[in-house]
């Protein structure tokens, strides 16, 4: 990390273009008695927040005042969030993006009232962080930004998330009645009672398996992935997504990736 006199300088920078600042510790926790709430533009009252509560680290509030929220993505302690990305960073739009001191990524993106801070609601290692929270700025820290891109408006598919899901309208029992096959009825049971926050990932799992029985000759591919998707929509996942998460599990299952 940077010392102290070039972290108040790179404060200063960001302070100067807008955004509030706060100092924080190494591990992330801001030092003032209010966290980001102390966040501030004015240069000299940065100055003295750095001079009586100096920290290695930038925080920046992910909120209106910003103009900033975060999606933050933990590769190396939660692998099912580069599973997630894998599978979706095409319709991710471009937009500002810095490396992590955890080798993950922050990606920037508008500030929206309906995202809220959430810890794995998408799946493990996918947080976001609305109004109420904040993020450390790491290219004040030495770490990379992967693109300077002007910050994108979250996409509709990612902001579904933060709305109300309707009840699951089918069961484990009501899923199975469509299928005789005894494997394809495991995995239809899997898919039907994950809980929420990890239906997409167990999903993709799923027509993992499914697909390596096609392969095999277990499984007929065009009725298992109705199903999988069937099961998926009913359970409160997107149809479009449930297809795209099916399809793409199905296809690395094969083997043609």
């Amino acid at each position: 990390m940077l010392g102290i006199g070039k972290v108040l300088d790179a404060a200063l920078k960001l302070a100067d273009a807008g955004m509030p600042v706060f100092p924080c510790r190494a591990d992330k926790t801001p030092t003032t008695p209010h966290g980001f709430k102390n966040a501030v533009t004015d240069s000299a009252t940065v100055r003295e927040l750095w001079r009586q509560r100096p920290g290695p680290l930038i925080g920046v509030p992910t909120d209106a005042v910003s103009g900033i929220n975060l999606l933050d993505l933990d590769f190396p302690r939660h692998p099912e969030s580069q599973t997630w990305y894998d599978q979706n960073r095409h319709r991710l739009p471009v937009t500002r993006t810095h490396g992590t001191l955890s080798s993950g990524l922050h990606l920037l993106f508008k500030h929206d009232p309906s995202v809220r801070g959430s810890a794995g609601k998408i799946v493990p290692g996918v947080d976001t962080r609305g109004s109420g929270g904040y993020l450390i700025w790491w290219p004040a820290a030495g770490l990379p930004v992967l693109s300077d891109a002007p910050l994108a408006s979250w996409p509709d598919w990612l902001l579904a998330e933060f709305r109300p899901k309707p009840r699951p309208s089918i069961s484990a029992s009501s899923a199975l009645r469509f299928c005789s096959n005894s494997w394809l009825r495991g995995l239809i049971r899997t898919v039907a009672t994950a809980p929420e926050g990890k239906r997409n990932c167990i999903l993709f799992w799923a027509a993992c398996r499914a697909g390596e029985a096609i392969g095999g000759g277990k499984l007929n591919e065009t009725l298992t992935v109705e199903l999988l998707i069937r099961t998926a929509a009913r359970c409160g996942l997107e149809h479009k997504e449930a297809a795209n998460t099916v399809r793409s599990g199905v296809r690395r299952g094969l083997g043609n990736v």
